[in-house]
């Protein structure tokens, strides 16, 4: 299946946490300037059109601290033993570590 996007998606190793609907980190499949993805083997109860605090913790060697975004909730899928949301980011953090690190998988 061929995504037609605005913006590019880097794939990523980082972890998210979404406090409100999870009491642990995900993976953070994905992420660009206006969006992202998570995968999780475990199901959250996130709600379509919600809007949800997210840290972001990336990867130890980009050498980039964690960052928190605002993300609204796309879409979710359960398929086999993983839990998928797509989401868009609706508020960008304050700071630079956020364009830094998409600086920086887009370099990698």
């Amino acid at each position: 299946m061929m995504e037609k996007r605005k913006q590019i998606r880097y794939t990523t190793q980082a972890r998210a946490r979404i406090s409100a609907a999870f009491d642990g980190d995900v993976l953070l499949k994905d992420i660009s300037v206006t969006g992202c993805g998570i995968e999780s083997t475990v199901f959250m109860d996130i709600k379509l059109n919600e809007r949800y605090k997210m840290e972001i913790l990336p990867e130890e060697i980009s050498k980039i601290g964690s960052f928190e975004i605002m993300a609204e909730v796309l879409w979710t899928r359960m398929s086999g033993y993983f839990f998928e949301a797509g989401f868009t980011i609706v508020e960008s953090p304050k700071g630079k570590h956020f364009q830094r690190y998409v600086d920086y998988l887009s370099w990698r």
